[in-house]
């Protein structure tokens, strides 16, 4: 898989940290990134193999990572 780049790796240098649209961008990146997860889990079972199960746990471990990173750098800004 390529490089894989958090939100907020993208916005930093632009944005300083008391923006509100830093935070508006982590707080979307939070909603977007669990709802991604919760659908990838709900497709697990019925995926066609398990090469297919492992490929979108794998989705969803790196979704959880930057999902992670965007919760610690909001709690950073609070």
């Amino acid at each position: 898989m390529g490089r894989q780049v958090c939100a907020t790796a993208m916005v930093e240098p632009f944005l300083e940290a008391d923006d509100p649209v830093l935070e508006q961008v982590l707080e979307w990146t939070v909603a977007r990134d669990a709802a991604d997860v919760r659908r990838l889990l709900e497709w697990l079972p019925q995926a066609a193999s398990p090469r297919d199960q492992r490929a979108l746990l794998e989705r969803a471990r790196a979704l959880m990572t930057e999902l992670e990173s965007a919760m610690v750098e909001l709690d950073r800004l609070g």
